[in-house]
């Protein structure tokens, strides 16, 4: 397994479309076991193929780290060709941060459960209901998926709020402890 650079949020191919994936490889497994490795790594609870310069429609979460005791855990899921079928109840705001976009932590609003038909690691079709924090993080990573940030959500007043941070990463004047990619 090897840990990948992880792009910033200025690289094009996290705005690019991303592309369905066609069958189970041996290629797309490994990348699966790299992208774990990635986001444990890196601290994070989610990792989008885009955040590691791929344009493919997967993601993996382990979201266990931050659930409460009595929250159900559902360990490393890994999402291939996902789609939310379904978004219920209000929209709650909570803070969220992205290891494409480090040092950098917003309120965003998002519906507080899902249902995303997905396929698995073993390239089988579920269809799965998250609330909480689970389908926040799920919701987060799956707009990697649509070429969409977290900050794309913020008012223009938040926006510039965060805009001198966002020059920070671009000149590289950020420090983090896992490896990233800055747009040369």
């Amino acid at each position: 397994m090897s840990i990948l650079p992880i792009v910033t949020y200025n690289d094009s191919v996290l705005r690019d479309k991303t592309e369905p994936i066609s069958e189970l490889t041996e290629e797309i497994s490994e990348l699966i076991e790299d992208m774990i490795e990635t986001m444990y790594n890196s601290d994070g609870v989610g990792l989008a193929a885009p955040q590691i310069g791929k344009s493919l429609k997967l993601f993996v979460v382990d979201g266990d780290p931050v659930l409460e005791e009595d929250d159900e855990k559902h360990g490393v899921l890994v999402f291939i060709n996902p789609e939310i079928i379904e978004k219920k109840g209000k929209n709650t705001p909570m803070d969220e941060g992205c290891l494409s976009i480090p040092e950098i932590r917003e309120k965003v609003f998002r519906p507080e459960t899902i249902v995303i038909r997905y396929k698995d690691e073993n390239f089988e079709e579920r269809v799965q209901e998250f609330s909480g924090w689970m389908a926040r993080i799920i919701q987060h990573e799956n707009d990697h998926l649509n070429g969409i940030l977290f900050i794309d959500y913020l008012s223009s007043f938040r926006k510039r709020m965060v805009k001198s941070d966002l020059e920070q990463i671009d000149s590289g004047n950020i420090e983090v402890e896992y490896p990233i990619v800055l747009r040369g």
